[in-house]
């Protein structure tokens, strides 16, 4: 008998959640091994019950879904995530590349597919875009290169989870001063929501500690 593809679905939405689960359970050779509805959850059971694969949503109530691929990556290695989303953005997918990701597909995508995406990830391929990715770079290396020394200091602390009354209270300023220099912060980078510039974040960050560990091993 062959192994089943052991499957952890993290979306905050129970309907989609279980949808989801459905969808998977139905599917020949794949199991919904665990389910979880935020980051803080998603991280704890990852380690008991070690999934193949993840679903990921990319927002969720207590983070991103990048900061779970990137718990993934430390932890479980072997592990393949998949994004899952509602909004198909160029940022989402660089960052999510950044952290790991092995696939990006709407959540418009059909059941099958699903199955279907989830069984090449399983089997180490790679479903993303990398033609939009290189398009994004190509369009700006550093979108955070206009930003002034507050901005940039705001974006570190929505990368760190805070909300702009918690940033505005560290800064010494009034909330609405943070959501002006937010608004500012989104037009610079080309970006439309806050959770992308948490994404971004999330995205550099990982990609500085993949480089340190790099540097780190000896050389044969």
């Amino acid at each position: 008998m062959t192994e089943q593809i052991r499957v952890m679905i993290i979306d905050d939405h129970e309907v989609v959640r279980r949808g989801l689960a459905h969808v998977v359970d139905r599917a020949e050779g794949v199991e919904v091994v665990a389910e979880a509805s935020s980051v803080a959850e998603a991280t704890r059971r990852l380690a008991l019950v070690r999934p193949d694969v993840l679903l990921v949503d990319l927002q969720l109530p207590d983070g991103t879904g990048i900061e779970i691929i990137n718990a993934a990556s430390r932890h479980l290695p072997e592990a393949g995530c998949i994004v899952l989303t509602s909004f198909d953005d160029d940022d989402a997918v660089a960052a999510s590349l950044a952290a790991g990701a092995k696939a990006f597909v709407l959540k418009t995508v059909r059941g099958a597919e699903i199955a279907e995406v989830i069984r090449s990830v399983a089997a180490g391929r790679t479903l993303l875009d990398e033609r939009t990715i290189t398009r994004r770079r190509a369009d700006a290396d550093d979108p955070t290169a206009d930003l002034t020394v507050s901005e940039k200091r705001i974006v570190e602390l929505i990368g760190d989870g805070l909300s702009n009354r918690e940033i505005a209270e560290i800064l010494g300023v009034a909330e609405k001063t943070v959501k002006n220099h937010v608004t500012a912060i989104l037009g610079k980078m080309g970006l439309q929501r806050r959770t992308q510039v948490a994404a971004w974040v999330a995205g550099q960050r990982s990609s500085a500690w993949r480089a340190g560990e790099e540097a780190s091993r000896p050389s044969r």
